[in-house]
């Protein structure tokens, strides 16, 4: 069990990459912290520590550990929250069954996750483990709406260093393909709740009602939506978009959020699968069913599952035979777009193929343009847009570009769609309704066996904060803002009519547009083509995306946006970026004892948090430490001690070495406070005296496979080792710790 005092600042555990580097990274954290009666400490919110937290009765008593997420969730809502909030995964069943089977290997007595749930027990531990997939961390810590943009050094230097754009042109065969009705766009219904209310989702079929969720609580002036996407509708385009590409010569693609979106893409992934294999399907259904083959999990273990049935394995490689070149996620491994859901990412995959010139990798290892299938029409457009817009424009040349900020509306779940609770496929045809407390009918839709229906909401007061916070963005810089908001879809008018009644009463009305996601994204697009700046503010989808597709284009990475979470209750939550948790680096750290994450993201949420600490608790000790963080940050920028991608070269570790050197000399060379000068005087001498056998230490590391006791749950002491390898910094470090 662990300590219940809450530290000054948590610094949380997660997953993968993020959580390699905390292992270096967070002793120096602490250890100069110190220096100011800063404490520092971590609340576990990885996969592994989530699992572990939900079966304490399956484990001994050194084994279990407190709900860290639930305690951080109660934290966030106090004025005193100091939050630096790391990527985490959001799980995919595939990813979820990997991270039990590993705990189990390492002595955990947790259930197995069971896919068909038969007895109560494992109903019991089915609805435990359903609790932990998608994004299951952010909506319980996100009690504030996001201010994300890229920090000012990390622009310049991106300008002053330009990375490699793909050549776009005129003739590229690359486009964005999307449902043309009968989608989650057009299907959508949206009111504003005038006074509180309790809704209840019921279906209603020939056969009788069966309530789908009930207890359904809405404060009043909420926005609640409701929409669905027909399977049938679904199945048509995907064989049609599949056939469609084998004619233009592309690749076909696939690009969802199987892990935000928990509930409703992994099943639009799965129509995908059975729409690619639809001849076997359709000739061995029966026998594919008696394996527990499930096109939601991908094409990967489906594979794994008909391994030992030769006439569907020859059928497979048959029809794969005759469909078009799929985008690749490994070409060498043969691991495609549709092998595991969580693989290939939309916010992350498609800012990497319109940088790339509008290339994905195909089997053959070589480049290609490709059809980027979105079957929903929500946001496609943003992507659609942006290909067109490059197709007759050319490439955006970072050196000269502007940037796009971002105000994203998220705080107390809003717009959670498809990964919220009131997400269902359809078991039967029917009537779907939300039905208030009064009998009113909010919502309904005629639905079919198959379709997936979703509702989701956004509360009044984090819509009207969400306003204040552009406007008070807007004003401090100036830059052209744009409300990513389509007046024809029924959500976006219902928050529109928010929108304009708070510009106006601010006075301020003349300073905002209002635009569609189509229209916004190439207004985006001209601007900062320009050299010229603009805000978006936008929902929590488009957050999301947007601050992937940007940064990818401006900086060549999201990981190293600054991202604040103005918390509303007072307190601050600063993200790292939107880099994700980066499981290829941690591939090559295994093989190679080479980590490439950079964790200037870290760099950056770190002086925020000191910052905000030094205003929240008139600690000025703590803006002392902030202010040197950006200088040394500044430093690392300066003078390139990021990561290198290759084994041999420098990597994580390195660039912590440096950034506390540059930490501690800023920290020596200041006049504010006379006992930090003095404190971190000597600390600064001894990392640049002992320069030379540091770096060598840290070399000498690099090459050989690591073991890190695990990949899902590593051993604390295997991975200090594999990240602390310099016995000189860790005596410089740990003797004033």
């Amino acid at each position: 069990m662990t300590n219940s005092s809450t530290p000054d600042i948590i610094y949380t555990k997660v997953d993968e990459a993020p959580e390699l580097a905390s292992a270096s990274l967070l002793p120096i954290i602490q250890r100069f912290a110190s220096a100011a009666n800063i404490s520092v400490g971590t609340r576990d919110i990885s996969l592994a520590g989530r699992i572990i937290a939900k079966f304490p009765e399956s484990l001994t008593e050194a084994q279990r550990i407190d709900d860290h997420l639930a305690e951080l969730g109660d934290i966030v809502k106090t004025p005193a929250a100091n939050v630096i909030k790391l990527p985490n995964i959001s799980a995919s069943v595939p990813q979820l069954v990997a991270a039990i089977t590993e705990l189990q290997g390492q002595g955990y007595a947790i259930p197995d996750y069971p896919e068909n749930p038969a007895t109560d027990a494992e109903k019991e531990a089915r609805a435990r483990y359903d609790t932990l997939k998608g994004s299951a961390v952010n909506p319980v810590l996100r009690e504030g709406n996001s201010d994300r943009r890229a920090a000012s050094a990390v622009k310049k230097f991106a300008q002053d260093n330009p990375h490699r754009m793909g050549e776009w042109t005129a003739d590229s065969k690359t486009r964005v393909a999307s449902m043309d009705g009968n989608d989650f766009f057009s299907n959508e219904v949206s009111a504003t709740l005038a006074k509180a209310a309790t809704a209840k989702i019921v279906l209603e079929t020939a056969s009788g009602e069966t309530v789908l969720k009930d207890g359904v609580s809405y404060p009043a002036g909420t926005v609640v939506d409701a929409t669905f996407m027909s399977a049938s509708a679904l199945g048509a385009f995907l064989a049609d978009e599949i056939e469609k590409t084998k004619a233009e010569g592309t690749l076909f693609s696939l690009h969802m959020k199987a892990t935000m979106m928990k509930v409703s893409d992994p099943i639009i992934f799965g129509h995908a699968v059975k729409a690619w294999l639809a001849p076997v399907f359709d000739k061995f259904g029966d026998k594919l069913e008696e394996l527990g083959v499930s096109g939601n999990a991908g094409l990967g273990t489906l594979l794994e599952k008909v391994a030992g049935e030769p006439e569907i394995m020859a059928a497979i490689d048959e029809v794969t035979a005759a469909r078009p070149p799929m985008y690749m996620v490994d070409s060498d491994k043969g691991i495609t777009n549709l092998h595991v859901p969580s693989d290939v990412i939309i916010d992350a995959s498609m800012p990497a193929l319109i940088r790339a010139g509008g290339k994905g990798w195909g089997p053959d290892g070589k480049e290609s343009d490709t059809n980027c299938v979105i079957p929903d029409n929500s946001y496609a457009p943003v992507y659609d847009e942006a290909v067109k817009f490059f197709k007759a424009n050319g490439k955006l040349n970072p050196a000269t570009a502007g940037t796009v900020q971002n105000i994203g509306l998220m705080a107390q779940k809003a717009e959670e769609y498809g990964s919220h609770p009131t997400t269902f496929e359809i078991p039967a045809g029917g009537i779907v309704k939300m039905i208030l407390d009064d009998g009113t009918v909010l919502h309904q839709h005629t639905v079919e066996r198959g379709d997936i229906w979703r509702s989701a909401s956004a509360r009044k007061a984090p819509i009207e904060d969400w306003v204040n916070l552009a406007i008070a963005r807007q004003k401090a810089t100036g830059f052209r803002s744009i409300f990513w908001l389509d007046a024809s879809r029924a959500h976006d008018a219902e928050l529109i009519a928010y929108v304009k009644p708070l510009l106006e009463a601010a006075g301020v009305a003349d300073k905002f547009e209002i635009m569609a996601p189509r229209e916004a994204t190439r207004a985006s697009l001209e601007t900062i083509t320009k050299g010229e700046n603009t805000i978006a503010i936008t929902g929590n989808v488009l957050r999301d995306y947007l601050t992937d597709l940007f940064p990818i284009l401006e900086l060549a990475t999201s990981a190293k946006m600054l991202s604040i979470v103005k918390l509303m209750q007072g307190g601050g939550l600063f993200e790292t970026g939107a880099g994700g948790s980066a499981p290829k680096h941690v591939q090559q750290l295994q093989a190679e004892n080479h980590l490439r994450w950079d964790s200037l993201g870290e760099f950056c949420a770190l002086g925020e948090s000191f910052m905000f600490l030094a205003d929240a608790q008139n600690n000025a000790k703590a803006r002392v430490l902030g202010e040197a963080v950006e200088a040394a940050t500044q430093g690392i920028l300066d003078n390139d001690r990021s990561p290198s991608r290759k084994v041999g070269e420098p990597d994580n570790r390195d660039s912590h070495y440096w950034f506390a050197r540059y930490w501690a000399e800023a920290l020596a060379a200041q006049s504010d406070d006379a006992a930090l000068a003095t404190e971190f005087a000597p600390v600064a001498a001894a990392l640049a005296e002992n320069e030379a056998a540091i770096i060598a230490e840290l070399a000498a590391a690099q090459g050989g496979a690591a073991d890190t006791g695990g990949y899902f749950h590593p051993d604390a002491a295997k991975l200090a080792a594999v990240m602390r390898p310099s016995a000189t910094m860790n005596g410089i470090i740990d003797a004033g710790a």
